[in-house]
């Protein structure tokens, strides 16, 4: 005799086993692997908001407490989608240079009494 099934999954995502390498989401009958290396923007964040993950539409998650949106072809093929734009890159290269640079003094007068 085969039982009947429980009920339904009333969300269609769901957070499953964190780790300290990552985190598992089973999304309808697929399971993804986000390793905090390649999604960085979970590794500090607080269980609760972890696991407050929608799908307001098909193929795109998004965890409101932490203002992430993530399409599911980017957990599918992270390589695809780079973390780092190059013009960010640059900026952050000129303003660590112009920070070494020496600064200019201002030239002191001084007072005859």
């Amino acid at each position: 005799m085969k039982s009947a099934p429980r009920g339904k999954n009333t969300s269609p995502v769901v957070v499953g086993n964190v780790s300290a390498h990552g985190f598992w989401l089973l999304l309808g009958d697929r399971e993804l692997f986000l390793p905090f290396e390649k999604f960085p923007w979970f590794k500090d964040a607080p269980i609760g908001k972890l696991l407050h993950v929608t799908l307001p539409h098909p193929g795109h998650l998004y965890w409101p407490d932490l203002d992430v949106d993530l399409a599911v072809e980017s957990i599918e093929h992270p390589d695809r989608y780079p973390l780092v734009s190059r013009g960010g890159a640059a900026k952050i290269r000129e303003s660590t240079a112009a920070a070494r640079r020496p600064r200019k003094r201002a030239a002191k007068t001084r007072r005859r009494t």
